[in-house]
């Protein structure tokens, strides 16, 4: 049986891939940098830790990262945030999950403010027991840091191999998989399946309705 599911935030409970991109790419432009939209997407998913070396060298990302970090963080909440929405089913699909007597965790690249605002716009702030977010962990992912934290705050009885992790991104599937962890991939982050696939992913959903509907026939349900 499986008894806990933790699932990722941004492009799986939450419409916000595109919108966190688009933060990122402005923000980037404030400081003189123009990079495509696709290349900054590809990488959502990931905290600021992760993302800011794939486009600055080391010394930018010393003289600028913070910055840019903030920026990006204020940008994101003054104009991006009012257009956040969840997909369709999170929390028909999470009071499912609860009333199967599974527990319910929460492990986000987000920062904590951040994810408490997300938790309350997707309507599941009063079904998750554990929250982790960049706060709770010194590397974002795809390092394993947040599943691990994650995992701590479910308790001593939930075991590893007793745990799914449903994600958007070949991140949360490589993060999973270093913390021992299996996940289901889901395509309403926009991330291809072959990518999920090639990441770990043990099966694929369109997003949490197609979970939710197909719950019993899913290996969040599977025994």
């Amino acid at each position: 049986m499986v008894d806990a599911i933790i699932f990722d935030m941004d492009g799986t409970l939450l419409d916000s891939v595109d919108l966190h991109a688009q933060a990122w790419q402005e923000a980037f432009a404030h400081f003189g940098y123009d990079f495509e939209f696709s290349r900054i997407r590809s990488q959502i998913g990931k905290g600021g830790d992760q993302l800011l070396p794939v486009f600055l060298s080391p010394e930018e990302l010393k003289t600028k990262g913070k910055q840019i970090s903030e920026y990006r963080s204020d940008l994101f909440k003054r104009k991006f945030l009012p257009q956040v929405k969840p997909f369709p089913g999170v929390r028909d699909l999470f009071e499912r999950i609860a009333a199967n007597g599974q527990k319910l965790g929460i492990a986000s690249s987000s920062k904590g403010d951040e994810l408490s605002t997300f938790e309350r716009i997707a309507g599941i702030e009063d079904l998750v027991h554990a929250h982790t977010s960049s706060a709770d962990a010194e590397r974002s992912k795809p390092y394993p840091d947040i599943f691990e934290a994650a995992l701590s705050r479910l308790g001593d009885g939930v075991k590893k191999q007793n745990v799914i992790v449903v994600g958007d991104s070949p991140h949360d599937a490589e993060a999973a998989k270093r913390a021992g962890l299996r996940t289901v991939g889901v395509r309403c982050g926009g991330f291809p399946e072959t990518d999920l696939r090639n990441a770990g992913c043990v099966a694929i959903f369109d997003g949490p309705e197609d979970l939710l509907n197909r719950y019993y026939e899913s290996p969040l349900a599977r025994a």
